[in-house]
């Protein structure tokens, strides 16, 4: 199986709270998102300014857009972004007409998505889906568990490349290792740790130890 990536979310309410938080991890980590909240605060600039920080990067405008996928789509392709998010409840042309502005279309998992709808996201040429815990849910007691393996796996024999997120540490790695995973996205995890760089370090550590 391939070695999944690792990916940091800079879920930051500002932008200058977001650049210290990737000074510290943006070499070690694969892919750097630029966060929804972050998004909604700083906008493109945000885009930018972690474009020009990490030009070698792969970077993620984490919009979960629902509508106007096109403009969106051009707006974060023109700011520096490579991929960017939409809410698995946009509609298809909402989806299609984003994938045609940026390298590639990540569909978040929220709520009551159906394997019928993956499947045509998949005959419209979106491979990539992001099984998520949202931060409410997991405020609310619910963990990681057998379901959600289950639905990964699906996802990834359908022909996704998925990613998982949500209150994910290295310890919850493990829980994976029969699954090749696209990638695992990590933000307080690593963000708000005492030291940063060192958790970024173990994530990719165990990564590494799990899939080689």
């Amino acid at each position: 199986m391939s070695r999944p990536n690792l990916q940091i979310a800079l879920d930051h309410s500002d932008l200058p709270s977001a650049i210290e938080a990737a000074a510290y991890v943006g070499e070690i980590v694969d892919i750097i998102e630029v966060g929804t909240i972050l998004c909604l605060q700083a906008g493109a600039e945000a885009i930018r300014c972690i474009r020009a920080l990490y030009p070698e990067k792969k970077i993620v405008a984490d919009t979960k857009c629902a509508d106007a996928g096109g403009t969106v789509a051009q707006n974060c392709q023109a700011a520096g972004a490579d991929w960017m998010t939409v809410i698995c409840c946009a509609t298809l042309p909402t989806m299609k007409a984003a994938a045609e502005k940026v390298q590639e279309v990540q569909v978040e998992l929220y709520g009551d998505w159906t394997f019928e709808q993956a499947e045509q996201w998949l005959a419209a040429g979106i491979s990539q889906a992001i099984y998520h815990q949202s931060r409410d849910a997991l405020l609310a007691g619910e963990t990681w568990g057998t379901k959600d393996l289950a639905k990964v796996k699906r996802l990834i024999e359908m022909g996704f490349k998925v990613s998982v997120t949500g209150g994910l540490s290295v310890e919850t790695l493990e829980l994976f290792k029969e699954l090749e995973v696209f990638t695992f996205i990590a933000g307080r995890g690593i963000t708000a740790a005492s030291d940063p760089k060192k958790a970024a370090q173990a994530f990719q550590a165990e990564i590494k130890r799990i899939w080689g």
